[in-house]
């Protein structure tokens, strides 16, 4: 049983930019002061520009510009539009961003021709204010979900910014309000000790060996994920953080023994979560769009992701928006699978949906 086990000790994966930039704007405002503190104490070059707009981002061709962009942190703020909230089913009620853009190197990245111009990584330093924002969109007397994960993946920067923390703490003052985050990444010690009230959602996103080990460059292993969410899941009592987890499987591909992979992901997240704990489970299919395809084929113009048009089926969102999915027998054959087999290994676990 858990208490029998000990966590192992190992050393998470960080990402290192090696090039910090802060806008006039930023440095007016305390968070901004705190996080310039942070990377000053790492050590890490940083720059003040001249005027609140970034520059010296572009080269020669996508490819060059993507490189330069995954160097570099830009501490900027976030702008008036991103007080306005939109909701994000079936993930939460409502997403709120403390960032934009990704450390990762993930060939599938769902921001490819989400978000424009480029993939730097944007950290805003008005978090107090994102934060004062979100009370307004709480529906009182009934829990209320915020996902903070849509545009960034907040852990992976987490050790520059403290931001993640600053949520955490946030929500844990709540009463209707609950904070849901999802990451590649595994460095948690900073979280465990956090009064989180129950109200912060942690989870991994995790993919089969084929999957990870091709397409999520950057990342912790899947391995280091999973002792990452059981630390986070574990009893205080335990030397845990005692929080609700969940698994995001994501995305779902279809590839030769597919079954079999997946079959020994799940063993995987069994064997490391072997004791009771609040956990859920998001099933994620791979998709792609006519947009996020020829950027990803920029940025990786080597990828052997498949993202064969003549596979799959076209899916329109209301907005005319084109989508390629798997055929109906396929998502029909990948759920039926994931399901079965998360009710045999998990009977008290929830599937949050499908999709």
């Amino acid at each position: 049983m858990a208490d029998n086990l000990s966590i192992p000790v190992h050393k998470p994966r960080l990402w290192m930019p090696e090039r910090i930039i802060f806008t006039p704007a930023a440095l007016e405002e305390s968070w901004g002061q705190q996080i310039l503190a942070r990377v000053q104490a790492l050590n890490l070059p940083v720059e003040e520009l001249p005027r609140n707009r970034l520059t010296g981002l572009r080269g020669e061709d996508e490819r060059d510009t993507y490189n330069i962009a995954k160097r570099t942190l830009a501490v900027v703020t976030a702008p008036p539009s991103s007080f306005k909230l939109s909701p994000i089913p079936p993930s939460a009620d409502w997403q709120f961003h403390l960032a934009e853009g990704c450390p990762a190197h993930c060939q599938y990245c769902y921001l490819a021709g989400s978000l424009q111009g480029s993939p730097v990584i944007r950290v805003f330093a008005n978090l107090p204010q994102i934060l004062s924002n979100l009370a307004a969109y709480e529906h009182s007397g009934e829990a209320t979900s915020f996902e903070v994960s849509c545009y960034t993946d907040p852990l992976g920067i987490e050790h520059l910014t403290d931001s993640l923390a600053e949520c955490i703490r946030y929500f844990g003052t709540r009463q209707d309000g609950h904070l849901r985050w999802v990451s590649k990444f595994d460095a948690v010690d900073g979280l465990l000790d956090l009064p989180h009230n129950g109200h912060t959602r942690c989870r991994m996103s995790v993919n089969a060996a084929p999957v990870s080990g091709r397409f999520e460059g950057g990342t912790a292993s899947v391995a280091s994920r999973l002792q990452a969410l059981r630390r986070l899941a574990l009893p205080r009592s335990q030397g845990g953080g005692g929080y609700p987890v969940g698994l995001v499987i994501a995305p779902i591909m279809l590839m030769e023994d597919w079954d079999e992979h997946y079959g020994q992901l799940l063993d995987s997240i069994s064997e490391v979560l072997d004791f009771d704990c609040d956990l859920t489970f998001e099933l994620i299919s791979h998709r792609f769009t006519p947009g996020s395809k020829e950027v990803l084929q920029n940025w990786y113009p080597q990828t052997k992701l498949d993202m064969d048009e003549a596979k799959r089926s076209i899916k329109r969102n209301k907005f005319g928006g084109t989508k390629y999915v798997y055929t109906s027998d396929t998502m029909k054959m990948l759920r039926r699978f994931f399901e079965s087999e998360i009710a045999r290994r998990f009977p008290q676990a929830c599937v949050l949906y499908w999709t």
